[in-house]
């Protein structure tokens, strides 16, 4: 089935319900903005498919049912796909990217191109945006930022830029990066080029980041929810909560039970039964 097939068959109702936007479906930017922070502020991040041994479906019928209908998250290529399909369905043009990630990172180039993000083209704007609801950390974007540099666009509270970085090969590489409010830096997040990339492609990616043994998402729990005022993180036992403020206060969960209900509390995930939170 072709993506444009793919969309043709979205569930643009039920995805508009789940999280939550009730504004106008014209594809300019005030619908790129509403969209794009309600979904942030909506659907958690979290990777416990990958954790019980299996890659995530990124098939369309399949994303509506676990993250639309079974309340559940997903990770980056599951969110953005299901951003996607919603964008086009409201009649944006959308490319795929895939970039690296540069956080703790010792250079741009030292990890794979293993995250997806989206440019967008809105009508009546000269320049496109970024789109991306699946980054899933502190630094993630809530609203879509102009892919144009010397701006330091605020959404949701966050403060982005994207900065040309050097680079070899023939395609302008650039980085998106995240004003830290504790440490009063920059940080960068992930490097990418335009060049487009299909939903073959992240099939590949896909299956990679969660079956391969080395893979972080294949070895402990990753819980990221954001709402207005905060963002939690669950990295294995540890919970972190960021203010807006920028103030951090973190505890250690002592057992399976407690980590079953803060999944279910504070992040909004049910954990399928067997599937143990805490190694």
């Amino acid at each position: 089935m072709s993506d444009s097939e793919q969309s043709e068959q979205f569930d643009l109702d039920a995805y508009l319900d789940r999280i939550g936007w009730r504004g106008g479906r014209r594809a300019g930017l005030e619908t790129l903005r509403g969209v794009h922070l309600a979904h942030a502020l909506s659907v958690p991040f979290e990777n416990l498919d990958a954790l019980s041994g299996r890659a995530p479906s990124l098939a369309p019928a399949d994303l509506l049912a676990k993250m639309v209908h079974g309340r559940r998250g997903g990770y980056c290529y599951e969110h953005n796909t299901l951003l996607r399909l919603a964008l086009e369905a409201l009649g944006f043009p959308v490319t795929p990217l895939a970039g690296r990630v540069v956080l703790g990172a010792a250079t741009p180039e030292s990890r794979p191109r293993t995250h997806a993000m989206l440019r967008v083209t809105v009508p009546g704007e000269p320049e496109p945006y970024l789109a991306d609801v699946g980054f899933g950390s502190i630094g993630a974007l809530l609203a879509p930022v102009p892919l144009v540099t010397g701006v330091e666009p605020e959404g949701g509270g966050r403060r982005h830029r994207l900065m040309p970085l050097p680079h070899q090969g023939p395609l302008e590489l650039w980085e998106l990066q995240a004003y830290d409010r504790r440490e009063r830096e920059w940080a960068g997040q992930y490097a990418f080029t335009l060049e487009p990339f299909t939903a073959r492609d992240f099939e590949v990616f896909n299956w990679y980041v969660s079956t391969n043994p080395r893979s972080p998402f294949t070895q402990r729990a990753f819980l990221q929810r954001t709402t207005a005022g905060r963002h939690l993180s669950l990295d294995g036992s540890l919970l972190t909560e960021t203010r807006a403020d920028g103030t951090v206060a973190e505890r250690k969960l002592t057992n399976e039970a407690e980590a079953r209900r803060v999944a279910a509390e504070e992040f909004g995930i049910a954990v399928p039964e067997g599937l143990p939170l805490l190694s």
